[in-house]
């Protein structure tokens, strides 16, 4: 079976998606990580798309998918609170420290973290070692506890809009998942090259 570049295989990681019954149909042996996700485009599983690909990737690059997806959604003239909470996220993505970390939920909160922009910093605190205060014991959020917040938040954010063309936000956002996906070489097989090659 292909393994990503994170070592887990397609399958592992349609089951920490826990995607739909009809994504599963698709999944035949052997499939590439790719080829999976476009066939899930060919069919119109956008969310299941979305779900597979923020499960991959790695944490902090698929937040900034989520901000960037958040961006989108929120329009020229977003709230304060959206706009405090996009630029929360943002300098996270740009330097993850643990103070920006809980400074992008913080103002997620203020924002709402059923907005696109709130769930974003939401799954950029979730990529931390701990859900509590620095000075207590930790508390390790689990291991796709981020991934799932950044599906919510590019599912919310194709959906934001309703006079806008839902079915091409949502293939506009895998597109941007599936770019990103080559950037960070999701792709690769995580099993070294035989010697000599």
């Amino acid at each position: 079976m292909q393994t990503l570049r994170s070592g887990k295989t397609v399958p592992a990681i349609c089951d920490a998606a826990e995607l739909s019954d009809e994504a599963r149909e698709i999944l035949v042996p052997g499939i590439h990580g790719r080829e999976f996700v476009e066939k899930l485009i060919e069919n119109g599983q956008y969310a299941d798309a979305i779900a597979f690909l923020a499960h991959a990737l790695p944490r902090r690059e698929a937040v900034w998918w989520a901000w960037l997806c958040a961006r989108a959604a929120a329009g020229d003239k977003p709230p304060a609170s959206i706009i405090a909470s996009l630029e929360a996220t943002r300098t996270w993505i740009a330097e993850p420290t643990d103070p920006h970390r809980r400074a992008a939920l913080d103002a997620a909160e203020v924002a709402g973290v059923g907005t696109p922009a709130g769930f974003a910093g939401l799954a950029a605190f979730l990529c931390g070692e701990t859900l509590g205060p620095a000075e207590a014991p930790p508390a390790p959020p689990g291991e796709y506890a981020a991934a799932k917040a950044i599906g919510g938040s590019i599912n919310l954010a194709a959906v934001a809009d309703p006079k806008a063309d839902i079915a091409a936000r949502y293939a506009e956002f895998v597109r941007q998942g599936l770019e990103l996906a080559e950037r960070t070489k999701l792709w690769e097989s995580a099993v070294p090259a035989k010697e000599g090659r």
